[in-house]
């Protein structure tokens, strides 16, 4: 059905034949399940070449360092962008009025959810399971509802701070709410909330100092400084770290995982200073090596710093990027005495080398209190309630 909304979106750009967009779209909101680039090779042969490069489906719909990349990655291709010609549109399906396009916010995802309500039904009542565990999203709405439906016990897992709407419709059907942040809790059901943490990969616990350093080129007189920007980068941090590097070598060494075409060539032979544009398997070993970390405030990844008990500095995405979620979170885990954070707004070289003179110095504080978490053992705790409830 969205492919479909998409194709007669397609055709109204063209039988308009002027102006050129940019879908900023979260297609999570019309696709059961597709990948990003599938779906931009199912639309390139209804598409000449500069339509097609014009027309870019953004997965996450608020990202701007993702947009202006694409804008960059555009000019790149030598292919003329007049800001004006450029619209940013955020929902389907569309309606004529007038002369011009607009955009209608209503979605089909209520009647999506029925029809995939009424085959998730048939398919629990086959496999008959002890449990749905479901970690929220558009697409676990109508699983956790059919579990209700035969009687199968629903655990969900919410990891932001406030519920999103797909958790909202599922908790009433849940026996249990796990959760990361204490603030949570007043927003779930008395009696359903645990404050659990988020289960996180168990091999990054397993990391090598050692391969780290040899993969890095780094001695031990200095300690290491790991910087993440997230899996698509973050073009504020990587400014501001980069602007700072000088001073910031005299005392530490620098690993900088930096997103997908941000890496500096001319940085490339600096001394103590490593730059990635991301990181698989060895992502584990860099944490080992790191003292401390700039990073984001994602859930997962904040929760992954807190279970490695690695000092933080969080700069969050901002409010005017995001729907504030990881401002939410950052200052969560500063109440907990978890982490330090720099608002993206206040993000200078200035302010950003006091603080991470503050976290080193202070890194002993910040250690303690994530070892004295109650949020240390998630996994087992989440175990523990699948047993309680099955």
């Amino acid at each position: 059905y969205g492919l479909k909304l998409l194709l007669k979106y397609i055709e109204a750009l063209k039988r308009k034949n002027s102006e050129f967009y940019i879908l900023k779209l979260d297609i999570s909101k019309y696709f059961y399940s597709i990948d990003h680039e599938l779906l931009k090779n199912l639309l390139k042969d209804k598409l000449n070449k500069e339509e097609y490069y014009f027309l870019d489906i953004i997965i996450s719909s608020t990202n701007e360092d993702y947009i202006n990349n694409r804008i960059n990655y555009l000019k790149n291709k030598e292919i003329i962008i007049n800001p004006k010609r450029i619209k940013e549109i955020n929902e389907l399906p569309i309606y004529e009025k007038g002369k011009g396009l607009c955009i209608g916010a209503m979605t089909n995802q209520f009647l999506a959810i029925f029809y995939l309500y009424k085959l998730h039904n048939y398919i629990i009542h086959k496999l008959k399971p002890d449990i749905v565990f479901s970690k929220g999203g558009f697409v676990s709405v109508p699983v956790v509802l059919a579990g209700k439906r035969c009687k199968v016990p629903v655990i969900i897992h919410e990891s932001d701070m406030t519920p999103g709407l797909a958790n909202k419709i599922a908790i009433p059907s849940a026996a249990k709410v796990c959760c990361n942040f204490p603030e949570t809790l007043k927003s779930l059901p008395e009696g359903k909330a645990v404050l659990t943490g988020s289960p996180i990969r168990q091999e990054l616990l397993s990391g090598n100092k050692i391969a780290a350093m040899d993969m890095c080129h780094f001695t031990s007189d200095k300690p290491v400084i790991l910087v993440i920007g997230g899996s698509l980068g973050a073009v504020a941090v990587n400014n501001a770290v980069r602007e700072a590097l000088p001073e910031l070598l005299k005392d530490f060494q620098i690993i900088h995982l930096c997103g997908k075409g941000k890496m500096d060539e001319s940085l490339k032979d600096v001394e103590g200073y490593c730059q990635f544009e991301y990181i698989k398997n060895e992502l584990r070993n860099l944490f080992a090596l790191a003292d401390i970390v700039i990073s984001r405030a994602g859930a997962n990844a904040i929760c992954e710093l807190l279970a490695l008990h690695k000092p933080n500095l969080l700069i969050p995405l901002s409010a005017n990027a995001s729907r504030g979620d990881q401002i939410l979170n950052a200052r969560s885990f500063e109440r907990q005495g978890f982490s330090l954070v720099l608002e993206e707004e206040q993000l200078t070289k200035e302010t950003l080398l006091a603080a991470v003179k503050n976290l080193y110095e202070n890194r002993t504080t910040f250690i303690n209190s994530m070892k004295n978490s109650g949020q240390q053992d998630s996994i087992g705790t989440i175990i523990k309630l699948i047993e309680e409830v099955s």
